[in-house]
């Protein structure tokens, strides 16, 4: 069951399996970060790896899926931008979860020094 404080109810938990997902891979995580201040084509970030240009493809597809970029055609090529606020949802839910690990930690230690005394 998961903690209300973390999903909204417009969120399933297909879409956060997604999202985490495609954050997973270090390959999209470049791809996000290159897409964070600027519209990049699927060209010139296949230009950056040691991967074929459909891998590329694929690896944006992914991060679409998820809701964390955007492409739109422009002419023959493919722009890719990043969804900022699908990405900032994605922080508050890593730190929505952090906190509760940071308070049940908490509780553990006062338990461990109770019954220490």
């Amino acid at each position: 069951m998961y903690n209300q404080m973390v999903v909204r109810r417009d969120e399933t938990e297909e879409s956060l399996n997604q999202l985490f997902r495609a954050l997973a891979d270090g390959t999209r995580r470049d791809i996000l970060a290159r897409s964070l201040s600027e519209t990049v084509s699927v060209t010139v970030l296949a230009a950056r790896y040691d991967m074929s240009f459909a891998a590329v493809q694929k690896h944006v597809a992914v991060l679409e899926r998820a809701g964390l970029v955007q492409k739109r055609a422009h002419g023959r090529e493919q722009l890719v931008s990043t969804n900022h606020a699908r990405l900032q949802r994605a922080g508050e839910l890593l730190e929505a979860l952090d906190a509760i690990w940071r308070h049940r930690m908490a509780q553990l230690d006062e338990v461990l020094l109770t019954k220490g005394k």
